[in-house]
């Protein structure tokens, strides 16, 4: 789940997967932290303000508490973390089964007013994170927002209503304008997925948001390298904001366009696809079998509106061998790509 902005010899050697980075935070700028499901409890992550752990366990009405520092970083980016010091652009990538409840106590850290605003979830007017609901974090203020979920449902008439599971996102919606607009533009975004039970658990996963001309609030070649070795199964939520139209083309790769990203059998009419429109508030996500059938290598992550590549708008999805060794024409990829020069 580490993203690195730079590619040296013997990159992935060290084979960290998702399920082992569960047992503690990770920091830095670019790389988010993963919240929630999985081999190891959402306790692992040490802030202290969470409910007992749900041992990755889907459940009825249960409620997890926990903490998110709103605080400002380099560059003028502003970031989402789960301990102080540790936000990140984008934020910690926050995972529930349908069923639960967070209760999120955000603390300001700022000298701004911001939010905390959720998409495909359920909350009430004072947890809605918009001004118009008077619902946000003055500076220096604690404020706790709710989140439900539930299971897909049948009304008395019969119909049946959706469920909360799918990938979804937050992200702030009061700095700058009651819209967010300078909070979005700063890095105030991160991934949100509600799971259903069943539902299959990656080992990597990533987070791509096409944000204005960036990816992650980065252009080529600085943005982070998503990693994977051969035959990993690698999970990438993406994420659009800003004001322009993108399209998500991921290199040697496909999934079927539904909420999961996987076909029910070989009959499935579900369109299979390795583009997507990714437009402003939009948010999708998939899994892939890193490499399959394509062996390992260096493969771009980049919108498909040319002059937006050209701009920079690009990274790599970096499969190395099953050994976590990079192969040498992976390697003299990457060289290319951090030689990446804008028109």
């Amino acid at each position: 789940m580490t993203q690195d902005t730079a590619a040296p010899d013997g990159l992935l050697k060290r084979q960290i997967s998702r399920r082992s980075m569960l047992t503690g935070t990770v920091a830095g700028l670019v790389a988010p932290a993963v919240l929630g499901l999985g081999a190891a409890p959402a306790a692992a992550h040490g802030n202290g303000n969470h409910g007992k752990p749900d041992k990755g366990k889907p459940g009825k009405d249960k409620v997890r508490r926990l903490t998110m520092y709103a605080e400002a970083l380099p560059g003028g980016l502003i970031g989402y973390g789960l301990a102080p010091g540790q936000a990140t652009v984008p934020g910690p990538t926050l995972e529930m089964w349908e069923g639960e409840t967070f209760e999120i106590t955000l603390v300001n850290t700022t000298d701004k007013r911001l939010s905390l605003h959720a998409h495909g979830v359920s909350y009430s007017y004072d947890s809605d994170g918009s001004p118009l609901n008077a619902s946000f974090n003055e500076p220096g203020q604690s404020r706790t927002y709710v989140w439900r979920t539930h299971a897909a449902y049948t009304t008395k008439g019969g119909q049946w209503m959706p469920g909360s599971a799918g990938y979804w996102h937050y992200h702030d919606h009061a700095l700058g304008t009651d819209h967010g607009t300078e909070g979005v533009k700063v890095g105030m975004y991160g991934a949100l997925i509600v799971r259903r039970k069943g539902d299959v658990l990656p080992d990597r996963q990533y987070t791509v948001a096409f944000n204005g001309m960036s990816i992650n609030n980065q252009v080529a070649p600085n943005v982070p390298v998503f990693e994977a070795n051969q035959g990993e199964r690698v999970e990438f939520v993406a994420i659009g904001h800003g004001n322009a139209f993108h399209t998500f083309h991921l290199h040697a790769h496909r999934w079927a366009n539904n909420r999961t990203g996987y076909l029910t059998g070989p009959g499935d009419p579900t369109q299979v696809v390795d583009t997507r429109d990714l437009n402003p508030g939009d948010s999708f996500g998939f899994q892939v079998i890193a490499g399959e059938n394509v062996g390992p290598g260096a493969w771009m992550v980049h919108c498909h509106v040319q002059s937006h590549s050209d701009m920079g708008m690009g990274g790599i999805f970096l499969v190395a061998n099953k050994d976590g060794s990079v192969p040498d024409h992976a390697q003299a990829a990457l060289h290319r790509y951090q030689g990446h020069a804008h028109p």
